[in-house]
């Protein structure tokens, strides 16, 4: 779990805006997204294929 120390003389809404961008980079909140619903098997396996496609079609057009 992310954490920030609050500097002195500093806003709650900046220090709440350093406290989401911190989980955003952890990945905590792409973690979050994943398990927000069940994802069958199947659609996992079709999500993880398109992503290579894409990978390999990227990596392609930089050849």
């Amino acid at each position: 779990m992310p954490y920030i120390k609050v500097r002195d003389n500093e806003t709650f809404e900046r220090a709440y805006r350093r406290f989401t961008k911190s989980c955003e980079k952890s990945g905590l909140m792409a973690e979050i997204r994943k398990h927000e619903r069940y994802e069958k098997p199947s659609e996992a396996k079709k999500r993880k294929s398109a992503a290579a496609r894409r990978k390999l079609r990227k990596a392609m057009s930089q050849m």
